[in-house]
């Protein structure tokens, strides 16, 4: 069979490379934030396990959630259980408490609610006790009980300190906000992690669904077809996901259609310099 053209779509979920050790990781994960906060009711958890199947799939692993959200991790150690994908999955949380003895306590209860004996990522939500929680994942990384360690935060009032924190050269990975409507982190943040050899998770892909409440009525761009485009969640991933400095999205949903669609963003050709500045002049003129 021959090759397709250069510029044709792939199926393909692109990945990138985690920096620290080279494992490749897929451009989209999956947030869990209010979406997977639910009662374990049938009704609840059968759109959640199609969203799963649907993700691994896909090609997705990344699945981010944390302590704070509520029913979240439970409900995805029992759905992914359920779904029979529990194996198929990059799990990253988070620890979000004060003091060293409160946060073991909130990890080791973490891994038992997500049915895991090592966790992939585990991260300090909002930067909350940072110094503490360092030291204990510095020793659980050490052990073994963690692969990657890293700091999160989802407002740019706090880049300051995450870049203080990245200079370190402590973390493996950081999490922060960013998108077509919230783009600070290209000033600073984003080539830093990237100099430094951090990975980036994009939280916020959507500004918390604003972006489409800003499009609703418009149709995409023809022109968002030279970049493999075909929907405005693809569009706006695809924005993010052109910044090299990103390693994985992770925009939450509840819906396998949505992320069936989010997924498409990760395959294909993804838009140069001069089509996202494109992209920014049509949502600012909305």
């Amino acid at each position: 069979m021959a090759s397709p053209p250069p510029h044709a779509a792939s199926n393909v979920l692109l990945t990138r490379p985690i920096p620290t050790t080279g494992e490749a990781l897929p451009v989209i994960g999956l947030g869990t934030y209010r979406a997977f906060d639910v009662l374990n009711t049938p009704l609840d958890y059968a759109p959640l396990k199609n969203v799963l199947q649907t993700f691994t799939h896909g090609g997705g692993v990344l699945i981010d959630s944390s302590p704070m959200y509520g029913r979240a991790e439970t409900t995805i150690g029992e759905v992914a259980a359920l779904a029979g994908v529990a194996d198929k999955f990059f799990y990253a949380t988070k620890v979000w408490t004060n003091g060293r003895d409160a946060g073991i306590q909130q990890m080791r209860e973490s891994y038992l609610k997500l049915g895991v004996e090592t966790l992939d990522l585990m991260q300090i939500h909002n930067l909350l006790d940072w110094r503490t929680h360092t030291k204990t994942l510095q020793e659980w990384q050490a052990q073994k009980r963690v692969r990657y360690i890293g700091i999160t935060h989802y407002h740019e009032g706090a880049y300051n300190e995450l870049e203080r924190l990245l200079k370190t050269k402590a973390y493996d990975f950081v999490q922060l906000n960013f998108s077509i409507a919230e783009r600070a982190a290209e000033a600073r943040l984003l080539p830093l992690a990237q100099e430094l050899g951090v990975a980036v998770i994009v939280n916020r892909p959507f500004a918390q669904a604003n972006l489409f409440r800003l499009v609703r009525g418009t149709a995409v761009p023809e022109w968002a077809a030279e970049f493999d485009c075909a929907s405005w969640g693809q569009f706006f991933l695809k924005f993010i996901l052109a910044n090299p400095a990103v390693t994985c999205a992770i925009p939450a949903t509840g819906n396998p259609s949505h992320m069936a669609d989010n997924l498409l963003a990760g395959q294909g050709r993804l838009p140069d310099s001069t089509q996202r500045k494109r992209m920014v002049a049509l949502l600012e003129k909305l």
